[in-house]
C-alpha cells in the first residue's frame, strides 16, 4: 500500500536538502504533496518539487480551485503524516503557539496525524531560550523532532543547527508510517 504524506518546506537554506528527501520518498513509492511558505520559495523554487513529485506545489492558503474546502482541510484529510523540513525558528514558534497565518501553519493546526519536524537554523538561534521552549512545547505536543546536527552552517560558522540528513528524516518518516500500518 502506498503511503500519502505532506512535506512542508519553510524558508531556510536547508530547503535544498528537502528536495533530496522528497526525491528519495517518491522513489520509494510514497505519494508526496509539497506545501511551501513564501520564504521557502526564495531558496528552492516550486518547479523543483513539482518535477520531483509530479504534483502541484501549494503555496497559498486560499487556493480553492482544486480544494473547495480549503487545502488545509483537504490535505489534512488525505495525508497520513506531515513532515516539516526545514523547520525554521518561525515555523516552530507558530506551531508551538497555535499561530496560523499561512498555508503551512494552518495545515499544522488542522492535521491530526503524526508530525515530524527537522529544525534548521543558525546555532545562535538554536540555543536561544525561546527556541528551546518552543522545542519543548512541540515535543510535549507529540511532534517527532529529528534533531539538527553539528557542522558547517550557511552563516559560515560551525555549530549545531544543520538540518539532519535526508536519509535520517526519511527513516523517521518510514518508522512512523510502519507503526500506523500495523
Amino acid at each position: 500500500m502506498a503511503h500519502e504524506i505532506i512535506v512542508g518546506v519553510s524558508g531556510g537554506i536547508a530547503a535544498f536538502k528537502t528536495a533530496a528527501l522528497v526525491s528519495e520518498l517518491v522513489q520509494g513509492g510514497t505519494g508526496v504533496t509539497v506545501v511551501m511558505t513564501r520564504a521557502a520559495c526564495r531558496f528552492v523554487g516550486p518547479a523543483t518539487f513539482r518535477a520531483l513529485t509530479g504534483r502541484q506545489v501549494l503555496t497559498r492558503t486560499f487556493d480553492t480551485h482544486d480544494h473547495p474546502l480549503g487545502p488545509h482541510i483537504e490535505l489534512a484529510r488525505q495525508a497520513e503524516l506531515l513532515c516539516v523540513a526545514p523547520a525554521t525558528a518561525n515555523v516552530m514558534a507558530q506551531a508551538a503557539h497555535g499561530i496560523a497565518n499561512d498555508l503551512l501553519s494552518t495545515l499544522l493546526l488542522s492535521f491530526a496525524g503524526p508530525v515530524v519536524m527537522a529544525p534548521a537554523m543558525n546555532s545562535q538561534m538554536w540555543q536561544k531560550p525561546a527556541v528551546q521552549r518552543n522545542l519543548a512545547q512541540l515535543r510535549d505536543d507529540g511532534v517527532h523532532i529529528v534533531d539538527p546536527q553539528a557542522g558547517w552552517l550557511s552563516c559560515r560558522e560551525k555549530g549545531v543547527g544543520r538540518m539532519a540528513e535526508p536519509g535520517q528524516i526519511k527513516s523517521t518518516i518510514e518508522r512512523l508510517l510502519q507503526g500506523k500500518s500495523q
